[in-house]
């Protein structure tokens, strides 16, 4: 994915003012603003931005990437650099739509946005404009049909006029699994498929339309398609199928693309027709998916937490093949998506740990640096989880430890043996390394990782590895013990795990 990282508080800083009475844009009057300090990335200079006060962060790191050039920008006026144009020449084609003022709407309710590149005002072959599903949905009024169905005809005319010559349109739909969750209907069930079939006809049905209006006025470039029959669905209002006789401006109008900065700036939280695949948003707080599934089982944030404690989370995460089988409802409708997911089988299902559980806590120091390594065990004996506490190491490098023995903790969890991350991780290289001491069990080592997994080898697997040796730069990998097997057992050495992973390794000098 290509969203905006993470925000920092070194990255957006924030000045409140009041609605914008002076705007050049009809629209805009009346719009109360802020003004923030934003870069896209922490290494990039940051840029004064001003946008919507009840925008986010993450929409304001990516109007600054979007938006050209360097210096200040307001979202207004990087809005009109591309609605400009196509105001002008629908203009000039005697199209009396208002689309100067449809497209800024569209931006400021944050329902729709052209993609990446009509921003930046670079060469483009296929335009691309994405309609954010769950903008368009109204907790008191429902989803607002004729709203979308407008829209999309808005956008596929828009960018039509944008570049006329460019054979195909990409008019785009996101975060399906937001309005799913504001509609309380389950991602992996028939309803969700029909609702997502019928609004990916919608979107069809009316870029189609606007192709072939445009087809009148310059001329046909595509041959005449035919809709497939849409589903029964209230969500097709009075969207009819576009006549067979009517040919199109472009060979395809439609697409679901991966997630970009455009959908960052309408705040999408889950790109295209995917499921939410984590209830937490780049923040680490619930996201807005996840609180309208909340909302629709009645439970509150503390219910959730406790049940979640419990080993019971009340937030299903739907697998690969409803994920599939979203895919091919909306597919006869769609004329680009990315490749279909593949159904994986669950082998296994994931075991959790008591809420009480048994472990030890070693302290060592390897090379001088402390570590404490802690353990989680299942009411057999079996590893469940561990954690890896650094107090000399840099803030990154404990951030990475931290996930990583999450990432550990989870396979574990879900079936990965112990064996396989003790053949994986032991004689890694990288500082600090050497000799350890506090540990009996361990006597050198040639990473943290390298000590973390002989130290659980020795106490969960009772196994006693080859001990680590010194290495200049020169010999990574070449050593006598790097050539013998983990296991007891006569195996070919030229095709091992250590040897294969000799180019992959850090020294430290």
């Amino acid at each position: 994915m290509c969203f905006p990282s993470r925000v920092r508080g070194d990255r957006v800083r924030v000045h409140e003012q009041g609605p914008s009475d002076m705007s050049k844009i009809k629209a805009w009057q009346g719009v109360r603003t802020r003004k923030a300090s934003a870069a896209p990335d922490p290494d990039s200079t940051a840029r004064r931005v001003v946008l919507p006060a009840a925008w986010d962060d993450r929409a304001a790191e990516a109007l600054a990437a979007l938006a050209p050039g360097e210096g200040p920008v307001t979202l207004e006026d990087a809005a009109q650099g591309w609605i400009g144009p196509i105001a002008m020449r629908a203009r000039r084609a005697g199209i009396e739509t208002p689309l100067e003022r449809d497209l800024h709407n569209l931006l400021l309710t944050r329902r729709g946005a052209p993609t990446d590149q009509v921003w930046r005002g670079g060469g483009f072959k296929t335009p691309g404009f994405v309609l954010n599903l769950a903008a368009f949905h109204d907790p008191a009024e429902g989803f607002d049909s004729a709203g979308f169905a407008e829209a999309a005809a808005t956008a596929a005319t828009a960018m039509a006029l944008l570049s006329p010559s460019s054979p195909t349109l990409a008019i785009g739909m996101a975060d399906l699994a937001g309005l799913l969750a504001a509609m309380r209907l389950d991602y992996d069930s028939d309803a969700a498929r029909t609702l997502a079939a019928a609004l990916a006809y919608v979107l069809r049905a009316q870029a189609d339309r606007a192709s072939a209006d445009m087809a009148e006025r310059f001329g046909a470039l595509a041959e005449t398609t035919v809709l497939p029959a849409p589903p029964a669905s209230p969500v097709l209002g009075k969207i009819a199928a576009l006549p067979a006789d009517r040919p199109t401006r472009h060979a395809a109008t439609t697409a679901i693309a991966p997630p970009c900065l455009a959908e960052a700036l309408l705040g999408v939280e889950t790109g295209g027709i995917a499921p939410a695949f984590s209830p937490l948003n780049d923040k680490g707080q619930l996201s807005v998916t996840a609180r309208a599934t909340l909302a629709a089982r009645g439970m509150t944030a503390e219910a959730a937490l406790a049940a979640t404690l419990c080993g019971r989370s009340p937030f299903a995460q739907p697998g690969s093949a409803a994920h599939a089988a979203m895919h091919d409802a909306v597919a006869p409708y769609i004329h680009a998506l990315p490749a279909r997911p593949q159904p994986v089988a669950d082998t296994t299902a994931r075991r959790s740990l008591p809420a009480r559980r048994t472990g030890y806590t070693q302290k060592a120091s390897i090379g001088g640096h402390k570590l404490f390594l802690r353990t989680g065990e299942y009411t057999d004996g079996k590893l469940g989880e561990i954690f890896i506490g650094l107090h000399k190491e840099g803030p990154a490098f404990r951030g990475l430890m931290d996930n990583f023995a999450i990432a550990v903790s989870l396979g574990l969890q879900n079936g990965v043996k112990l064996d396989d991350f003790v053949e994986a991780f032991t004689f890694t290289r990288f500082g600090p390394a050497g000799a350890v001491d506090g540990d009996p069990a361990v006597a050198r080592a040639t990473s943290l990782l390298d000590y973390v997994f002989r130290n659980l080898a020795a106490n969960y697997l009772d196994r006693s590895l080859p001990e680590a040796e010194d290495e200049t730069s020169d010999t990574v990998g070449d050593g006598e013990r790097d050539r013998a097997p983990l296991l007891p057992l006569d195996l070919p050495q030229e095709d091992g795990a250590r040897i294969r992973r000799r180019g992959l390794r850090l020294v430290a000098k």
